[in-house]
């Protein structure tokens, strides 16, 4: 039986400042930064979203009666199609790509760590089909059930 190797953790903390010194030198990184000022200097998206805001506050007052507000639908409307409004700039999709992209790039790395210490392992992703495929019933959650494989 091999003895268990103590970790060095200033090694250990070493090579992790490598690997986010390579991670923010990525072009994943690189776009999602040029993306966020492209949008931050969007005179149009960052009116919408200040906009955004202050409804965002009225549909939250509402929410509280639900639909016995008088103005439920109004608001609700408005919200709707102001969120979709601020989808639809080039500027805020070009931020929601690079945003996307650069979160597939850090759980593959998150992945691939937890990985190399146990294929059960929760990594949190805010991708939902990342989530389901390492998590839930054959996954070794909470709910007990088997990761082994069945031939």
């Amino acid at each position: 039986m091999e003895a268990l190797k103590t970790v060095d953790m200033t090694e250990l903390i070493l090579h992790s400042h490598e690997l986010s010194t390579m991670i923010n030198k990525s072009r994943e990184v690189s776009d999602y930064t040029l993306a966020k000022q492209a949008m931050e200097a969007d005179r149009e998206a960052q009116r919408l979203l200040a906009l955004f805001e202050r409804k965002k506050d009225q549909y939250e007052d509402v929410q509280r009666f639900g639909k016995y507000h008088p103005d439920y639908d109004k608001i609700s409307t408005e919200i709707r199609q102001l969120k979709r409004s601020i989808e639809m700039l080039d500027s805020v999709q070009a931020f929601k790509r690079a945003e996307g992209n650069l979160d597939q790039l850090l759980y593959e790395v998150s992945r691939t760590i937890a990985d190399s210490v146990s294929s059960s392992i929760k990594v949190p992703s805010n991708n939902p089909f990342l989530e389901a495929k390492s998590s839930g019933c054959g996954g070794g959650g909470s709910c007990g059930c088997s990761t082994r494989k069945h031939s």
